[in-house]
């Protein structure tokens, strides 16, 4: 890995691994240049996966891909950006929740959602694990723990509580020009490049964005450089350099 990292440009590091063994190398990996960890199982079935890796370790596997991408947005942050909840609950697919709305007439609307993820303030996060591990245009498990920090500030509104150093104002107008520009974009019927859900709220544009700045940080930074260069000083990293040549 390290003489991989040493190579110029220096490529994206991704190993794909079935997750047994990770833990005790998973430090030495990181320092040596891994970017990014696939733990790779073809169905979450436990009969199957006993059959590749001989090995009834499954749960562990689960639980090690999603600690550690949601370490990720947290590396420079700490730990202690995810306290005041407990608890990950991991379905095999996308789950239902029962959604319920009084319009302006008085009348109750119900109706069902069908999710691959979702954040309870104060409570756990939600994730579908096929999608965590299938779905190619969104990282579910940064979105929901982008959520988590956005919640610290109270209700999830794309304004987490920013450290010391940050001006709150030019975060607010950096992400309302960004929301602002992406919604009339997609309206337009141009091409947005972010997932179109991003516009259902200035909270699902901060967990999109976050989402894509850790995976796609050039595309990010040329696409909305001045967010960029706020997530940068939030986050503490700049996954950009990592990528330079």
């Amino acid at each position: 890995v390290r003489g991989i990292a040493s190579l110029r440009p220096r490529p994206l590091i991704a190993m794909t691994t079935n997750g047994v063994g990770l833990e005790g190398v998973a430090g030495a990996l990181a320092d040596a240049g891994l970017d990014r960890v696939n733990v790779s199982l073809d169905t979450v079935s436990r009969d199957t996966y006993l059959a590749l890796p001989r090995r009834d370790r499954l749960d562990d596997a689960i639980r090690l891909s999603i600690a550690i991408q949601a370490c990720l947005p947290v590396l420079e942050l700490g730990l202690d950006w995810y306290e005041g909840w407990s608890g990950v609950v991991v379905y095999p697919g996308d789950f239902r929740v029962r959604r319920s709305e009084i319009d302006e007439g008085g009348v109750v609307h119900e109706w069902d959602d069908e999710l691959a993820g979702e954040s309870w303030p104060g409570g756990p996060v939600i994730l579908s694990w096929d999608a965590a591990q299938h779905d190619e245009r969104a990282n579910v498990v940064i979105h929901e723990f982008a959520h988590k920090l956005d919640m610290l500030g109270g209700e999830a509104d794309g304004m987490p509580p920013l450290p010391a150093d940050m001006d709150r104002k030019a975060w607010r107008a950096a992400l309302a020009r960004a929301y602002e520009g992406f919604c009339d974009a997609l309206e337009r019927g141009r091409d947005t490049w972010l997932d179109p859900y991003a516009a259902e709220h200035p909270s699902e544009f901060f967990a999109v964005l976050s989402e894509a700045f850790f995976e796609a940080p050039n595309e990010t930074r040329r696409r909305y450089p001045e967010m960029y260069d706020q997530l940068r000083r939030f986050y503490r990293q700049d996954p950009a350099t990592r990528l330079k040549s």
